[in-house]
């Protein structure tokens, strides 16, 4: 999960750093930093476990939506791509950042390619605005202008994007896994949406809902390491079992069978299936830029914030709380991006998660090599990521929407209206309209709105000018006459 609100991992006793013994230890700067080989190793299967359920979730979300074409991505292919990615950029960001950061493909920012992009072109197009996203990431830390880009959204606005992306989440969550549905005619009725497929909460799958959802809070409230995996893998049995003896009308897209040899061969045929610029003449050069800046500001502030956090809880800050170094990590987030398009598996991101690294012990970028080596090993257990059904795996929406709220809220100054509302128009919004770019251009609009009247304009950045008057005219475009 990406997410500025870090949970705080509880963490080991710091012992004193000590001389080097080998070029590992020298590499990685274990010793120095107060480590070890055997912590490192578990922080990374820590780690991994934590975050494993990226395997299942992504190829849900990804695989449920369609491009304009009408056109799936495959299943299998979107384990193979989730993997592939999470195994590489994690590799990536232990070796040349040397920090205990494990990257995947980012919730949040695929609910953006899937529910916003590709309905408006094919997914090559869609994966290629992904990887202009990560292009433009780097550029900006290449030029030192990300942290400048970052400033000109203010705190509050900013934790409520997280907050909007976590509501998003959750109502995704609840409408996938059969909780909540689309009244068949809404416009005959007083509300669009209903529990259940009939106002109601009948059969075996939603029962496993439930019961994932209850058992993945419980296991989170334990602070048990891995709650999210154990959740999904435990309900992923409960279905089997109830699949094999009563009869089910249906799981939706994946149904809960045991494959036989659950061993594969992983398929790559997703890899390199980008179109850079196709998705312009779909959408015309304005949308497709504004496509391209809601994906790089759902992973750019959440990274940033991540990064940090994350660096601090693992004491890899300086007494003035910087990190050393934090332009290389800034890097590989921005290569992380651009190789999540490129492989078709939604931009990567830095993992929250990876504080249960930290809290086994983790100090280093070593224990991403441990992390990235299993996520390459899952590339062969394709046949089981592919057997969960979405009922077992959406669970773990509602907690990640939980953990992304968490800590943002409290954050979020509601004495200053010129802050609070835009924020709240924000975190509605998106779930609301169905739209994360909806939410991000109201709430930038409300804000520079709200500052002028209330007569600061001043503190407004022109950054935010700029962003907010290309949002207002992407809105009036219809009006105009020019989509």
């Amino acid at each position: 999960m990406s997410t500025s609100a870090v949970t705080k991992a509880p963490t080991p006793e710091q012992p004193e750093p000590r001389p080097a013994q080998g070029a590992l230890d020298r590499y990685f700067k274990i010793s120095e930093r107060g480590s070890s080989i055997p912590r490192e190793i578990r922080g990374g299967f820590a780690t991994f476990f934590a975050m494993a359920y990226i395997i299942v979730l992504n190829p849900i979300i990804l695989g449920s939506a369609k491009d304009m074409y009408g056109n799936h991505l495959d299943n299998g292919q979107l384990v193979t791509a989730t993997a592939l990615t999470a195994a590489f950029t994690t590799l990536l960001m232990g070796v040349i950042g040397n920090v205990p950061i494990a990257l995947a493909a980012g919730l949040g920012v695929n609910t953006v390619v899937a529910l916003q992009l590709a309905p408006r072109m094919s997914w090559p197009d869609a994966m290629g605005m992904v990887v202009l996203a990560g292009f433009v990431v780097m550029l900006l830390v290449a030029t030192g202008l990300r942290e400048r880009v970052m400033n000109a959204v203010p705190l509050g606005l900013r934790k409520g994007i997280a907050i909007g992306i976590g509501l998003f989440i959750m109502l995704i969550g609840l409408v996938d896994s059969g909780f909540v549905s689309r009244i068949p005619d809404a416009a005959q009725t007083t509300v669009p949406l209903q529990l259940g497929a009939d106002g109601h909460l009948n059969g075996w799958p939603v029962l496993v809902f439930i019961l994932g959802t209850l058992l993945t809070l419980a296991l989170i409230v334990r602070k048990v390491p891995g709650a999210i995996l154990i959740s999904i893998v435990a309900m992923t049995v409960v279905a089997v079992i109830i699949n094999s003896v009563a009869t089910i009308p249906s799981w939706g897209l994946t149904t809960p069978k045991w494959p036989g040899n659950p061993l594969a061969t992983p398929d790559f045929g997703l890899v390199g299936k980008v179109s850079l610029f196709g998705g312009f003449e779909k959408v015309g050069v304005l949308t497709g830029v504004l496509f391209v800046f809601t994906v790089l500001l759902s992973c750019f502030f959440d990274a940033m914030g991540t990064i940090m956090g994350i660096s601090d809880e693992a004491k890899l800050t300086d007494a003035q709380g910087n990190m050393p170094g934090i332009n290389k990590v800034l890097f590989v987030d921005g290569i992380a991006v651009a190789a999540g398009g490129a492989t078709s598996s939604s931009a990567t991101t830095c993992f929250v998660e990876s504080t249960a690294g930290v809290g086994e012990g983790a100090r280093t970028g070593f224990a991403n090599v441990v992390t990235g080596a299993l996520f390459a090993v899952a590339l062969f257990l394709t046949p089981v990521a592919t057997m969960v059904p979405s009922q077992a795996a959406t669970p773990a929406l509602l907690a990640v929407g939980f953990l992304i709220m968490s800590g943002s809220v409290k954050e979020i100054d509601w004495a200053d209206y010129t802050i609070a509302i835009p924020a709240f128009v924000t975190m509605l919004m998106m779930p609301f309209t169905y739209s994360i770019t909806n939410g991000i251009g109201m709430g930038f609009i409300t804000f520079v709105v709200l500052r002028l009247a209330a007569g600061r304009g001043r503190e407004v950045p022109v950054a935010m000018y700029v962003v907010s008057a290309v949002f207002a005219f992407y809105y009036l475009m219809p009006a105009l006459g020019l989509t």
